[in-house]
C-alpha cells in the first residue's frame, strides 16, 4: 500500500469539500476555491472531518495514482487555508525588480526591462534589499501549488544563476555551486 496514499487528510472546519460528476473535487476555504478532476478509478471517501483515498487494485498504475491523488487533495486543502509561496532571490549589480500594478518589471541586464503579468490566482511581491551586497527577495504567492511553482520557474528561467559570480535569479533555498575562474598566466 502507498505510504502517502494511506494517510488520511484532516479537513479544517473552515474548509468544505464537494464531489461532482466525473470524480471532480471542489475545495472551498477562507482564501478561495480550487477544483481538480481526479482519475475515475480512484475512490475518495469523506467521513467525520477526514478524507481518505482508496484504490481498486494493486496494479502499478493504481498504486501510482493512489499517492498522487492524496497529495493533490492535501495540496488543495493547504492552498485554500494557508496558500502557497515560492521565494526567489535576485543577485547581481543592476538587477532590480519592481511592481507596476499587478505586473512585475525586472531589469536583468538585458537591453530592455522584462514585464511579467501574473496568471489568475498568482500574485508577486518584491521585498526590500537589506544591504548593498544582499540579494533582492521576490515572492510568488497563490492557492494552487502547481501554478505557483510553474510561475516561479518561469521567472527563474529568465536569468538562471551562473556559477562564476552567482548572478541571476535563484530559489531562496537553492545553493549555486561556484566555479573557480580562469587560472592566471604565470
Amino acid at each position: 500500500m502507498s505510504r502517502i496514499g494511506r494517510k488520511p487528510i484532516s479537513i479544517p472546519s473552515s474548509v468544505t469539500i464537494t464531489f461532482d460528476d466525473g470524480n471532480t473535487v471542489i475545495v472551498k476555504g477562507p482564501k478561495g476555491q480550487l477544483s481538480q478532476r481526479m482519475h475515475p478509478d480512484i475512490r475518495i471517501a469523506r467521513e467525520d472531518g477526514v478524507v481518505s483515498v482508496q484504490r481498486p487494485s494493486d496494479s502499478k498504475e493504481h498504486r501510482a495514482l493512489h499517492g498522487l491523488t492524496r497529495a493533490l487533495l492535501n495540496n488543495m486543502v493547504i492552498g485554500v487555508t494557508d496558500g502557497w509561496q515560492r521565494n526567489l532571490e535576485i543577485n547581481g549589480v543592476g538587477y532590480r525588480a519592481t511592481k507596476e500594478g499587478k505586473a512585475l518589471v525586472l531589469q536583468l541586464g538585458f537591453s530592455h526591462p522584462v514585464r511579467l503579468e501574473p496568471p489568475d490566482g498568482v500574485t508577486y511581491d518584491v521585498g526590500e534589499r537589506r544591504g548593498a551586497s544582499e540579494p533582492l527577495p521576490l515572492f510568488v504567492r497563490g492557492l494552487d501549488k502547481q501554478l505557483v511553482g510553474e510561475e516561479a520557474a518561469r521567472i527563474r528561467a529568465l536569468r538562471p544563476p551562473e556559477p562564476y559570480k552567482g548572478k541571476g535569479i535563484k530559489y531562496a533555498e537553492e545553493r549555486v555551486r561556484r566555479k573557480a575562474g580562469k587560472a592566471g598566466k604565470k
